[in-house]
């Protein structure tokens, strides 16, 4: 497995992958410092303010949107989520959407000089409930991509769990790749070798780990008894307070799921019954629709922002 030249060196293929023609926009990585100096990292594409930003899922980081980003064809904004990627881990270990929204409405003061279109995945969901509910100015329209706050965490979610915690160093990301592979995630090897090399890292020593800090919390549950979020690093994200914060969000909601995602007919029923303002769309994938429908997934979300 051959290292890139950059973080971005991935875009002309991935381009290429769904019929998306040159130029490119272009890419780059933007932080800011947080109050109490943890680090707030996100990637900026195209010209001008951004339109559109994006939340990923626990466990990913923000090139999980790379491709979407492209079909998408908008000045975008996509945020590591604190945790995650390049941004700063939390000492607390606390990754519910509440603690992260006031992280992510810093960001979008330093990036952004509009109401965005906001979309989240998974985690990146609910925590964009809670940053269009703490913060409404910042939000014109909210995208809620297969999360409810009442899926199952012993469903879907266990996958992901048990991936986590495994080993949290290895020798070389190509252990990390097969890992992948062997659960069933990544899609193509070419696929699992680009979403490990964007969120792995080698340290000193070097041993290869994840940039994200679930899979040390889920690989050791009992390391700090005082930090709730590490008892159980996946279902404590899936607070029943997130029914609230959707309650009193001010923007259009839209939930799009997949038919093989984690968001059950059932969670969808839910989430129709508390919010029957809101649409629910099934899109014919699984959990990841940014990795999986990218194409599909970005036209739609031209289509949300008034410009399909």
């Amino acid at each position: 497995m051959s290292a890139p030249t950059d973080e971005f060196s991935f875009l002309p293929a991935q381009a290429a992958d769904i019929g998306v023609a040159p130029p490119l926009p272009r890419g780059e990585r933007v932080d800011v410092t947080l109050e109490d100096g943890r680090t707030l990292s996100a990637l900026r594409y195209g010209d001008g303010a951004p339109a559109v930003t994006f939340l990923h899922g626990a466990g990913l980081n923000a090139h999980t949107w790379d491709t979407t980003i492209l079909a998408l064809g908008l000045p975008a904004l996509a945020i590591d989520l604190p945790g995650h990627g390049d941004s700063s881990w939390r000492e607390d270990a606390a990754y519910t959407a509440r603690v992260l929204a006031p992280d992510v409405v810093s960001g979008l003061r330093e990036w952004t000089n509009g109401p965005q279109l906001l979309v989240g995945h998974s985690l990146g969901g609910l925590t964009a409930a809670a940053v269009a509910a703490s913060a409404p100015a910042a939000v014109a329209q909210l995208v809620v991509i297969d999360i409810t706050p009442g899926v199952d965490p012993n469903a879907g979610p266990t996958q992901i769990r048990e991936f986590f915690a495994g080993p949290t160093d290895w020798a070389t990301r190509e252990e990390l790749v097969d890992r992948a592979l062997a659960f069933g995630l990544g899609g193509t090897r070419a696929a699992a070798e680009r979403g490990v090399f964007l969120n792995s890292r080698i340290r000193p020593d070097g041993r290869v780990e994840w940039k994200h800090h679930f899979a040390h919390l889920a690989a050791a549950p009992d390391r700090a008894a005082d930090a709730p979020a590490r008892q159980d690093a996946v279902a404590n994200v899936l607070s029943a307070l997130g029914w609230n914060d959707l309650a009193a969000v001010a923007a259009p909601i839209t939930l799009i799921r997949g038919d093989r995602g984690y968001v059950t007919e059932a969670d969808a029923a839910e989430f129709s019954r508390r919010l029957p303002g809101a649409s629910v769309e099934i899109a014919p994938t699984g959990h990841n629709v940014q990795e999986e429908r990218p194409r599909e997934l970005g036209a739609r979300l031209r289509e949300i922002a008034g410009k399909g």
